[in-house]
């Protein structure tokens, strides 16, 4: 059994909440996302990548066979990470045209993170710097990677993380949804065991708590929506210069 909860909450600094976050139990879909963009465009981008997603995994597991493939289909995927990978792109192409056609959408984009839940299988993906993790008893393992300079800088200098904290880039994205008429979606699978625990996350919580503090929560909470009200309140209280949310799930032992 899967239990699912989530919290959001627009911090101490900004008035308007850019994040969304969504679980649909009819398909077994979860979703961070995190906007960007003037005028509110962020708060509009991130709210229209998570309804393309939902819309087309609705779609197509209602369709069968009958299912159209724009982007073709990968065979070294599963179907269900065809799926995921499909309906992402799709959620950038319609972000993309509406910057496109609409002068207060110009320059709006939105991070995303998505996981398609099947029993204990788990198919998900992450563009931009939200964040997927699983929590393995006191071990906080980050399944996404970070479309980021910083995540470049570290590749190309061999250093730690730890070196970038204070780089004038550290902020700066290599890719999110809408910025292009195309993205590069990477999809993966694993298996959910007993007792482990999903996280997906906007920049807002990964950025203000380290990872220990986010594990011994989790390990430390056994209600779900209260480890969840924690990290994000813990999060507020610590920094709160960003939105903040968390979207939590674990499988029954």
């Amino acid at each position: 059994m899967l239990t699912v909860c989530s919290r959001t909450h627009p911090g101490s600094v900004r008035t308007v909440n850019e994040d969304v976050a969504l679980w649909d139990p009819d398909l077994g879909l979860m979703a961070v996302a995190d906007g960007m963009g003037g005028h509110n465009a962020g708060e509009i981008a991130s709210r229209m990548a998570v309804d393309a997603v939902q819309s087309f995994l609705r779609q197509t597991a209602a369709a069968g066979d009958e299912i159209t493939w724009p982007f073709g289909i990968d065979p070294a995927l599963s179907f269900s990470a065809n799926r995921l990978r499909t309906a992402v792109k799709l959620a950038n192409i319609r972000i993309h045209r509406a910057a496109g056609e609409h002068a207060g959408y110009t320059g709006m984009g939105t991070t995303i993170v998505a996981a398609l839940v099947e029993g204990a299988r788990v198919t998900y993906t992450g563009v931009g710097d939200s964040r997927i993790y699983v929590c393995r008893a006191d071990e906080l393992v980050q399944l996404t990677a970070d479309d980021s300079w910083v995540v470049l800088l570290q590749k190309e200098s061999g250093l730690a993380a730890s070196a970038f904290v204070r780089h004038p880039m550290r902020h700066v994205l290599t890719s999110v949804i809408g910025a292009r008429a195309d993205v590069n979606v990477k999809v993966q699978d694993l298996v959910l065991a007993g007792g482990e625990t999903l996280v997906l996350c906007t920049d807002g919580l990964h950025g203000a708590l380290p990872d220990y503090l986010i594990a011994t929560t989790l390990r430390d909470t056994p209600d779900l929506d209260r480890a969840a009200s924690t990290l994000v309140e813990t999060a507020v209280s610590g920094d709160g210069s960003d939105n903040v949310t968390i979207l939590l799930a674990r499988q029954s032992n």
